[in-house]
């Protein structure tokens, strides 16, 4: 809310500079004043639309799609799309054009009727909402294949989230590195998040040592986990675990190709 406050306040100032610079005539004044009345009723407007925000909890369908949203969104700038309605997202994505203003809605609209959606400026507004105009520092538990993988992922980076440090049980993997992230030894975690603020930390390590490393890392001070350890963390309410199980995701393409099979009669 304060943002949006101190923005509409910049915007003001700026006006009142260019009113008192005697670049505009006196005649002028009038139309500061109905510029006045717009970016007072844009102020309450969009106060009124935080308010709701901070009133309003999003369900976990509609996080899940902002994405893809995203993601979507990037390819269209990398083609050179300027804007696009929801109709021709809703062809691309395969969402409906109702569930993407739906969705959008949630957090104010960004489009506008008969325009659509400014592409850059929906992306970077998304980007916000999921945080994505700050950096995440975040370390990997587990330098096996998945912990490489994951180190190796450079697109990581340009969304933001940027891996500090490897660690690993394993004495033959000490001193060395990937990507030039090294790779520390498991007696060094509490030393380095002491001296580092590192916000998420990923596990890829066996799931029966993942509450062990996990109830550390809580200890140091980690509220992020991203744990890839295919069994489920209870930890403090105040520490955000996201899990990622792919043999769900298996699960769920076995489900898609049996019955697909069993539709068409294959």
């Amino acid at each position: 809310m304060c943002q949006i406050i101190l923005r509409f306040r910049d915007v003001w100032k700026a006006v009142i500079i260019i009113l008192h610079s005697g670049r505009v005539s006196k005649d002028s004044h009038k139309k500061f004043d109905f510029i006045q009345t717009i970016l007072y009723n844009k102020l309450q407007y969009s106060l009124e639309v935080e308010l709701k925000l901070e009133e309003k909890e999003i369900s976990k369908a509609v996080i899940g799609r902002l994405p893809r949203y995203y993601r979507y969104l990037g390819e269209l700038i990398d083609a050179g799309v300027e804007r696009i309605s929801s109709n021709d997202l809703s062809q691309s994505m395969r969402v409906t054009a109702s569930q993407i203003r739906q969705d959008l809605n949630n957090f104010g609209g960004f489009g506008q009727q008969g325009y659509g959606y400014n592409v850059k400026y929906l992306r970077t507004e998304i980007g916000k909402i999921l945080g994505l105009n700050q950096n995440h520092s975040m370390i990997i538990i587990g330098a096996g294949s998945l912990g490489h993988a994951l180190a190796n992922y450079s697109s990581f980076e340009k969304h933001g989230f940027v891996v500090t440090g490897l660690f690993d049980v394993r004495t033959e993997l000490k001193d060395s590195a990937v990507r030039n992230i090294p790779i520390r030894m498991m007696d060094e975690l509490e030393g380095f998040l002491k001296e580092n603020e590192i916000e998420i930390a990923a596990l890829t390590i066996p799931k029966s040592q993942a509450l062990e490393v996990a109830d550390r890392l809580v200890k140091c001070g980690i509220k992020a986990i991203w744990n890839f350890t295919h069994t489920d963390l209870n930890l403090p309410e105040d520490v955000i675990v996201e899990s990622v199980h792919l043999s769900d995701s298996l699960m769920k393409l076995s489900y898609n190709i049996t019955t697909y099979k069993e539709e068409h009669g294959k």
